[in-house]
């Protein structure tokens, strides 16, 4: 069964390129993204990692940490940084976890349950672990998304998810399709007009289950 949004995620003990972590205990009070990838030293992925390193503000400025995992153990990791850093041009401040038994890719669903790691393995054997796993302070699974293996993740795309789940939860609205903060958002169609106005003030009725108010600061 897959991971469904609202579930509590997994948790798990296990080696990093940092060092030693045992999952809940590291997100501890945060938001925490946790982004997949099939193989170290590969071409997309170092472009992947490369972009969530130069977002390290970004992500601090909205209480997120972020932390990567692939099959390759965390030797292979602390090489690797080397070029994420060369390429990408900053510092990986992301631990990046060992998954070599695919014990955590299987309990998160990112592989068939009947995967293994063949000797000579290339990245096509784990190709379905290209996943993010958006998590919130209370440990639980608030969004998920899977890419190809020949299509780079675009992390201005998380990095506004995080803000429209951030500014959902805190404010009980929702967000329309494109959203980017500051845009007008929704509100749900379980709050009445009497509660809407006097929660959000003035609003624009454009049907009536469809709402819209200025985005809440």
């Amino acid at each position: 069964m897959s991971l469904r949004i609202n579930q509590t995620v997994p948790d798990f003990e296990a080696e990093t390129s940092d060092g030693p972590i045992k999952f809940h205990d590291w997100i501890g009070d945060d938001w925490a993204i946790l982004f997949s990838h099939p193989k170290d030293f590969t071409p997309v992925c170092t472009t992947e990692f490369g972009a969530v390193a130069q977002l390290d503000a970004e992500w601090k400025k909205r209480g997120v940490k972020v932390i990567g995992i692939s099959v390759d153990n965390a030797e292979s990791h602390r090489k690797w940084k080397d070029d994420i850093e060369t390429y990408g041009g900053a510092p990986v401040g992301f631990p990046l976890i060992d998954d070599e038994s695919l014990e955590i890719s299987k309990a998160y669903d990112m592989l068939p349950a009947d995967a293994y790691l063949p000797d000579g393995r290339t990245p096509n054997d784990t190709a379905t672990v290209r996943s993010v796993y958006i998590i919130g302070p209370d440990k639980k699974l608030k969004l998920s998304m899977t890419y190809p293996m020949n299509v780079g993740r675009n992390f201005a795309e998380v990095l506004r998810a995080v803000d429209a789940l951030q500014k959902a939860g805190k404010h009980g609205v929702a967000m329309p399709a494109n959203w980017e903060a500051g845009r007008d958002v929704v509100i749900p169609a379980t709050v009445s007009d009497e509660d809407a106005k006097a929660k959000f003030g003035e609003f624009t009725t454009h049907f009536p289950y469809l709402r819209m108010t200025k985005d809440p600061v």
